[in-house]
């Protein structure tokens, strides 16, 4: 069962929250779903390499709210901090939005506990044409090393340029899929090497959150 359920869609409101978080009338609610696509879209597409980890959505009256969680701010601010202005018109301008929008640029301390930035990670490292058990070693110690209980990786595809395609996973310590109190942090992510894309999936399991 848990293999079949998504990690984060199974805990919302348990312990984890929507990435969007707005109310509307039927009639508007689908130009809202394509412009929280488009915003994502376009931040993940236009700041690669600032490792981002998650875009979370707000929307008040006429004022959309967009919090940017990044291992890496300074790529965003820029050298003299203007970075989130040109990012701010260019997105009005581009998308054609028609709400004011506030840029939040949120730090994370620690990159290692993210499940999405250790998949990059690793599908960087696929894509140096590194043998995918020695990418996946690596993962696995980086995890260790910022204390997560435990760690779960799977990549399929034709590993190291084989022929068939196939799929292969390695865990580490406990990964309870089936435990709703339990903080599963899932992400999926590809590498696009010289013999094809590689699938990675990543679950990491942080803590129990378990109320008083």
């Amino acid at each position: 069962m848990g293999q079949k359920i998504h990690p984060s869609g199974f805990r919302i409101g348990i312990t984890e929250s929507h990435k969007s978080s707005w109310f509307s009338d039927m009639k508007r609610y689908p130009t809202l779903i394509e412009e929280d696509y488009k915003i994502r879209y376009y931040i993940e597409n236009n700041l690669k390499k600032a490792s981002i980890s998650t875009i979370k959505i707000d929307r008040k009256l006429d004022q959309t709210e967009v919090h940017i969680y990044t291992a890496r701010p300074g790529i965003i601010l820029g050298k003299s901090g203007s970075g989130i202005d040109t990012i701010r018109n260019e997105m009005m301008r581009k998308l054609k939005i028609s709400n004011k929008i506030r840029i939040n640029i949120i730090e994370i301390t620690e990159p290692d506990k993210e499940a999405i930035l250790l998949g990059q990670w690793i599908a960087q490292q696929l894509e140096k044409r590194i043998a995918f058990r020695r990418a996946v070693r690596q993962g696995i110690q980086k995890a260790h090393k910022a204390n997560i209980n435990g760690i779960k990786i799977q990549i399929s595809g034709r590993l190291n340029g084989a022929e068939i395609a196939r799929k292969e996973w390695v865990r580490e310590g406990r990964v309870p899929l089936q435990t709703l109190r339990a903080n599963i942090d899932y992400a999926y992510t590809r590498a696009h090497t010289i013999y094809g894309i590689l699938g990675i999936k990543i679950w990491l399991f942080k803590d129990e959150k378990i109320k008083l």
